[in-house]
């Protein structure tokens, strides 16, 4: 059995989609959770962590401002005594545009959401975790980091490549500081993201070029997020797991 119980995790974007689904999958372990959202209602998602007899806290938070990712790490702690997991899941497409037609505002926008986040929220929990000398913090990706993303997309393939390359970087700055860093690379899951950005005809398309010949569900991608986070994966530093089904392998 993978060992997660008896830790304090935070989950970033943990209201809707892939979010909610880790937010589930760590209560259901008996994990103290803590998750922030924007605009979505986090009421859903604290409701049924809750059911599951572990504390939830849920955090409104823009996170591509610095005082606010230092302070949902403060509140995390303050609530729980501690931050053993940082797992960085906030992020966007924001929209599709032709680069020749991108507004410089659109292409700092996606940055923000996706990279600017994630480097906040990562040196909010590092400042907790260093001198503890522990901790795991697992960044997620995308498909997109690999391949470029859909048409239209670029500054989002762009941020989450970035992405898998922080991962890495990272890993080697903190490891030898007994803190694990990995990514999780998802490829076509069937959340809002998808019904917002990607057409029927194209999600089919995907599923016709995968192996396993379906979309993943948000509980593949949380299942592996508890995996890396387990003392099971003890072992594993700058990894981006890619859970995709096998798209991309022809």
């Amino acid at each position: 059995m993978m060992r997660t119980k008896s830790k304090t995790v935070l989950i970033t974007g943990g209201a809707s989609g892939i979010g909610q689904a880790m937010v589930l999958a760590f209560a259901k372990k008996g994990m103290n959770v803590a998750f922030t959202y924007l605009s979505t209602p986090p009421e859903e998602t604290l409701a049924a962590a809750r059911t599951m007899g572990c504390a939830a806290l849920a955090l409104q938070a823009d996170l591509t401002n610095e005082a606010s990712a230092d302070e949902i790490v403060q509140k995390t702690e303050a609530q729980f005594g501690t931050l053993d997991i940082l797992i960085a899941n906030t992020g966007g497409l924001v929209r599709k545009s032709r680069l020749v037609d991108m507004p410089l505002s659109l292409w700092n926008e996606v940055m923000a959401v996706n990279m600017t986040s994630t480097f906040l929220c990562c040196r909010a929990a590092l400042r907790k975790m260093e001198p503890r000398k522990q901790g795991c913090i697992i960044l997620i990706s995308s498909l997109a980091g690999h391949n470029g993303g859909a048409p239209e997309a670029t500054p989002y393939g762009a941020s989450k490549g970035a992405m898998i390359t922080f991962t890495k970087g990272l890993a080697k700055e903190v490891g030898p500081l007994g803190i694990r860093v990995n990514g999780i690379a998802p490829g076509l899951i069937a959340t809002r993201f998808q019904d917002n950005f990607n057409s029927a005809e194209g999600r089919k398309a995907v599923v016709g070029m995968t192996p396993l010949r379906r979309e993943g569900q948000a509980e593949d991608v949380a299942n592996a997020a508890l995996f890396l986070a387990s003392d099971e994966a003890s072992f594993l530093a700058g990894e981006t797991m890619e859970v995709n089904g096998g798209y991309g392998l022809y």
